[in-house]
Order: C-alpha cells, then sequence, then structure tokens
C-alpha cells in the first residue's frame, strides 16, 4: 500500500514545493504596493530562489538515495516554514532577497522523486513515472494564478502565512504514508562526483536540460509582462495566455516520458530540439499575436516532452549514480530558468526588443540538435564495438590488399595471436599448408562473385597446433560496389569433429 502511494504523494509534494517556489514572482504586484523595490532590481528578485533552489538539487537528489525520499521531503517542509514565515513579515527589499534565496529549497525538492521514483517501477516505465513526477511544475501555475485572488481578499501578507498551512498538512501527510523502508544506497558524494563528472553524457544532458526546463521558467516569468508591453494586452488576458503555456508544457512533461518509453528517445530530441530551432526563429521576428500564439504553444510542446525525455535518459545511463546525476542536470535545468529571464531584460534594455534574445536561444538549439546526432551514432559506434569485443567468434578485417587491420579478443583467444602481432601482417600468419593454392583460388573466386565465402579451413595457432575452423569471409563495399574491406569470422570446431569422428 504504502509503495502505491509514492508516486501521486511525491508529486503532490513537487507541486507544493514549486508552489512555494514562486511565492514572491506570484505576489509581486501586492508586495509592491507595501514595499519599495526598484525597478532595475525585479528581475533580480524573481531570479534569487532559483539560486539555492537549483544548486541544492545536487545535495537533495543525492540524500533521497542515502535516507530515503521521506526524510528528504520532511526536513525540506520544516526548513521552507522559516522563510516563508520571514517573507510574510518582510518590510524591505533586503529581506525579499533573503526569504527568496531560501525559498529556492522549495524548487531543489525536484530531485528528490526523480532519485527516489524509479526504485518502484521497471526501467521500461521510468520515463513515464518521471515524467509524471515532473508535471508537479505545475505548482508554479496554481501560485500564480490563485495566490493573487486571495490576496486581493485577505492581502499578500496573510496569503503567504497560508502556505505555513500547507506545509504542516503536508508535513502531517509524509510522517505516516513516506515509505520508511525504501531502498537505500550509501555510496559516498565524492565517489558519485567521481564516477559521473567524466562522463561526456551527464554534460549533454545538463546542457539539454537548461534549454528545455530554462525556456519554460524563462517564459513563465516573462511571458505576462512582454505580452501586456509588447501586444498591449490586458493583465488578465495576458495573464491566461501564461497559464496556457505552462498547462501545455506540464502536460506533454508526462507524454515525453512515455514518448521515451516507447521509442528511441534521442530520436525524440532530434525532434524537440529541431522544433526549438524554427519555433524560436519565429518568434524572433515578433510576428503577430496569432502567430506568436502558435510558436509559445509549438515551445511550450517541446519543453514539455524534452523534459520528460532527459529524465527517461539519466537513470538510464546513471543508474548506480542516479541521486547525484539526477541532481547535476536538475540543477541546470534550474540555471536554465535564472539566467534566460535576466539575459533576456538586458537585452530588451539595450535594443528595445527580444529578437536577438530568441535568435540565440534558436543558435544554442541548432547546437543541441548537432550535439543530440553526435550522441546517437557514437551510441551506436559503441554497440557495434561492444559487440565486436564481445563475441565468441574471432573475427580479422583486413583491407583489399590483405592486411589486417584489426581483430577481437576472441581472435586473440582462439590463434594466440595477440592484436598487435596481428595488424599489419596477412592471415597467411594462419597458414597451415594443408590446403592446396587452388582452394584460396576457388575462395576467392566465390567472394568476388557472391560477395561471401563460407567452409571449413585448417589454420595455425601462434604455438604451432594446428586446428579446423568454420569460417565466414563477407566483403564491405562503398557507395559505387567496390570491396573496402573483408572481414572474417571464424569458430574452433576441432573438439566438434573429434567428436564426431569418435561417434562414428
Amino acid at each position: 500500500m504504502i509503495k502505491k502511494v509514492q508516486l501521486p504523494l511525491q508529486t503532490m509534494n513537487l507541486v507544493l514545493g514549486f508552489m512555494i517556489w514562486v511565492i514572491i514572482s506570484s505576489l509581486l504586484p501586492f508586495i509592491k504596493e507595501d514595499i519599495d523595490i526598484p525597478a532595475d532590481k525585479i528581475a533580480i528578485l524573481t531570479a534569487i530562489p532559483v539560486v539555492l533552489g537549483s544548486i541544492l538539487r545536487i545535495p537533495l537528489g543525492y540524500y533521497a538515495n542515502v535516507i530515503g525520499a521521506r526524510l528528504v521531503f520532511l526536513i525540506s517542509f520544516v526548513l521552507l516554514m522559516f522563510p516563508v514565515f520571514y517573507i510574510s513579515e518582510a518590510s524591505s527589499y533586503i529581506d525579499l532577497i533573503i526569504g527568496g534565496l531560501f525559498l529556492g529549497v522549495g524548487g531543489a525538492v525536484f530531485s528528490v522523486g526523480v532519485t527516489s521514483l524509479p526504485k518502484y517501477y521497471p526501467k521500461e516505465k521510468h520515463g513515464f513515472v518521471n515524467g509524471i513526477y515532473g508535471a508537479g511544475n505545475i505548482g508554479t501555475a496554481i501560485s500564480t494564478f490563485a495566490a493573487p485572488m486571495i490576496a486581493t481578499q485577505i492581502g499578500w501578507s496573510l496569503t503567504v502565512k497560508l502556505y505555513l498551512i500547507l506545509l504542516l498538512v503536508f508535513i502531517v501527510i509524509n510522517i505516516f504514508l513516506g515509505d520508511k523502508h525504501e531502498v537505500k544506497v550509501k555510496t559516498p558524494i565524492i565517489e558519485q562526483i567521481k564516477g559521473v563528472w567524466k562522463n561526456d553524457k551527464l554534460w549533454f544532458f545538463s546542457l539539454f536540460y537548461f534549454i528545455t526546463f530554462g525556456s519554460f521558467v524563462a517564459f513563465t516569468v516573462y511571458l505576462p509582462n512582454f505580452l501586456v508591453s509588447n501586444f498591449e494586452l490586458d493583465k488578465v488576458d495576458a495573464g491566461l495566455r501564461t497559464a496556457g503555456f505552462i498547462a501545455v508544457a506540464t502536460v506533454f512533461r508526462p507524454v515525453g516520458g512515455w514518448l521515451g518509453d516507447k521509442f528511441q528517445p534521442l530520436f525524440l530530441l532530434m525532434g524537440v530540439f529541431s522544433v526549438y530551432t524554427i519555433a524560436a526563429i519565429l518568434l524572433a521576428f515578433s510576428p503577430s499575436i496569432m502567430l506568436y500564439t502558435i510558436g509559445c504553444i509549438v515551445i511550450g510542446i517541446s519543453a514539455g516532452i524534452g523534459n520528460g525525455v532527459i529524465f527517461k535518459l539519466v537513470p538510464f545511463y546513471f543508474n548506480k549514480q542516479a541521486g547525484i546525476a539526477n541532481g547535476i542536470v536538475s540543477m541546470m535545468g534550474g540555471l536554465g530558468g535564472f539566467f534566460p529571464p535576466l539575459l533576456l531584460a538586458t537585452i530588451f534594455s539595450i535594443t528595445g526588443q527580444y529578437s536577438i534574445g530568441f535568435m540565440l536561444l534558436s543558435s544554442v538549439s541548432l547546437a543541441s540538435l548537432v550535439l543530440v546526432v553526435f550522441m546517437y551514432y557514437q551510441d551506436r559506434l559503441k554497440l557495434a564495438q561492444e559487440v565486436f569485443k564481445s563475441t565468441g567468434q574471432g573475427i580479422m578485417v583486413t583491407n583489399t590488399a590483405g592486411t589486417i587491420v584489426t581483430v577481437n579478443p576472441s581472435f586473440t583467444q582462439l590463434t594466440g595471436f595477440s592484436e598487435d602481432e596481428a595488424i599489419g601482417k596477412t592471415p597467411r600468419i594462419l597458414k597451415s599448408n594443408r590446403q592446396e593454392k587452388a582452394f584460396y583460388d576457388e575462395m576467392w573466386k566465390c567472394i568476388q562473385k557472391d560477395g561471401m565465402w563460407q567452409g571449413e579451413i585448417w589454420n595455425t595457432k601462434k604455438n604451432g597446433e594446428v586446428f579446423l575452423e568454420w569460417l565466414n569471409i563477407s566483403a564491405v563495399k562503398d557507395e559505387t560496389g567496390e570491396d573496402v574491406r573483408y572481414v572474417g569470422t571464424f569458430t574452433d570446431i576441432t573438439e566438434h569433429r573429434t567428436n564426431e569422428g569418435n561417434q562414428s
């Protein structure tokens, strides 16, 4: 029973964490009426919670493995009560900066669920499960639209205090429904970091999440003001359109995870960044409100799918270091939500428009597309190398001149010749002199005619022992049909032939 409720429980924990994470930006119009906030400091104030919310994702992801998600969520919610209360009593800009910094704990809890929840499900469901959990970022939308409505009735200070009640309720729920017996992983954090930081995939995923989740946060923060100032929409209309963007991105996150379970995730990311590249160019030219709406919705769909796919890939490639890997990738995503709003604000103050910012997004998306393609072919090459090295058959590859260019470990095991001893030589190093020249002439006629030959042949090992092998030789051709190399695969069948002779 307890294990079955972990997905809905931890998803609701994330909803609450994200609701608290954006308290200040949600209530900023009301807070500004009581506290003097310099106009040039507003972007910094709304971005400050992202800083700690990003950095803390690494230790929270790690400790989710060490002490379990139940305790990490409990401790996080207890800690959040202090900045929430402090902000409710704030009377200065500095108070908001201090309280906002520690609100970051609410955003940091993201790495807890993506580390914990895959333990309860088979690998083929990890994408969908993490996608469902990630949909908890709908908490940002809930606060963005519910908090102002409540504040108009009771004021912003009391509205913030209501979050204290929610925190207390969830503390109690987690005490009773959190899993006390979650599987723990207690590898020291330094060892886990050493195990992942040199892996280029970690930094590729970090870049991809920096773009997909970062753009989600950036659009959420900047859209209301942009739609009002650029298209002269009223605040309610702008708010509803922003809500639509958040809803689309949130709904498509579990869709992305589910698609990642069903299809090749890297193909999906290729599609995501292709769409990003085109949509960002569209937005850069500030089209009509209709085209702009379409562009934003396309970005929202792509962001949601991309976010879901990435957290299908992370536990797949970093199963033993999932906590620290999830923490680092999600941290970079959080930072991706910190820098774009500041960058867009700076670009707008200098140029009076956002076009350059969108063109930068398009350029980074195109670079990411190239990296995903590179990862895909790198994985295919790695798979081919693993098959080459692990197969039980001996493999020898020669060029068209008959010079050996590579051999696999099984070749060495079967013949006694090491890789260094074989490369640069010809297959004659194995010749036993038991076959006549006519045998080899007929073999090569068959290869030239049919592109392959197979049959029994006697060869000699390095130690002089003669053995019978079953040999397959295939010609590898280029686009013009010319032979460029030959691949020979063989198996020692001496013992098998001896057994047959004894039986007869």
